[in-house]
């Protein structure tokens, strides 16, 4: 059994509403013959607001030395962590209803071995997707709901401490 926080940038296009989302894990895991590890994970993720992401993992490590490559994959969810707010626009108020979505990872790393801590950096596509429904203050009621979708196509880079 073991343990490792990892925190790093989603990297994406220019012209996104968020050009470099946080992200901040922490994993359980389980080593299976030493080469194939097992992982469930949380933490928290800034999307232009608050994401619990709650995934598994399975992780190969490619040769038994102390650097080594890996491979990884993820799946899972997202969940809205903030409550829902109202903002002022000059047309009248508005309301955002946030709702989380689905999450996969799959990505390459390296890790090197010292002591009682393995340090280790990944790289991977990383796809997520979330929505927000908008409710619109005028005359008197909140009318007009519009919903949006949120795809996220993006480099995940992320720096870690497996224990």
């Amino acid at each position: 059994l073991g343990m490792s926080l990892e925190a790093g940038f989603l990297l994406g296009a220019q012209n996104s509403e968020y050009d470099a989302p946080f992200s901040f894990n922490f994993l359980g895991t389980y080593i299976v013959k030493t080469k194939n590890i097992l992982g469930i994970g949380s933490g928290v993720e800034f999307l232009g607001v608050p994401f619990i992401p709650l995934f598994m993992e399975y992780k190969y490590i490619v040769k038994d030395r102390k650097t080594s490559p890996f491979f990884f994959a993820r799946g899972g969810g997202l969940i809205h962590l903030a409550n829902n707010n109202s903002d002022y626009n000059p047309y009248g108020n508005e309301k955002h209803d946030y709702k989380g979505g689905l999450s996969a990872t799959i990505g390459t790393g390296i890790s090197w071995a010292k002591e009682d801590v393995e340090p280790y950096l990944s790289f991977a596509y990383r796809y997520c997707r979330t929505s927000y429904k908008l409710n619109t203050y005028y005359n008197g009621s909140y009318d007009y709901d519009y919903k949006y979708e949120n795809n996220y196509n993006r480099l995940e880079i992320k720096f870690g401490f497996k224990f």
